[in-house]
């Protein structure tokens, strides 16, 4: 019952930003959490960041941290993933996915999927 869309990959230059969008349609409760995974050719589906639909709590993967942000606005029913200081290997197919049980700690604890955004970062 809960629709996902994301939006705003692309083509990017290493050290550049970009900032990723999931439109969140359907039913949300305040327990779902909402995350970000990340999938390279040929690779694992990769845990990327994660939120409380409240936006209360956040967890980002040591990959990422201090480079990645995940947020939520209510209002706009939109998960943001904002990226920064991107490097090759950030490149993937991003996806954006809810979780009815509140925690998200590896892709099967995912309900939800988007249908992904590829973003390529060239060096």
């Amino acid at each position: 019952q809960v629709q996902l869309v994301e939006s705003g990959g692309g083509l990017v230059q290493a050290g550049g930003s970009l900032r990723l969008s999931c439109a969140v349609s359907g039913r949300t409760s305040s327990n779902y959490a909402m995350g970000w995974f990340r999938q390279a050719p040929g690779k694992e589906r990769e845990f990327v960041a994660a939120i409380s639909w409240s936006g209360g709590s956040t967890f980002h993967a040591q990959s990422v941290k201090g480079r990645f942000t995940i947020s939520v606005d209510n209002a706009k029913n939109t998960v943001y993933l904002q990226m920064s200081s991107l490097k090759p290997e950030d490149t993937a197919v991003y996806y954006c996915g809810a979780a009815v049980g509140g925690v998200i700690d590896g892709p099967l604890s995912v309900n939800y999927w988007g249908q992904g955004t590829q973003v390529t970062v060239s060096s």
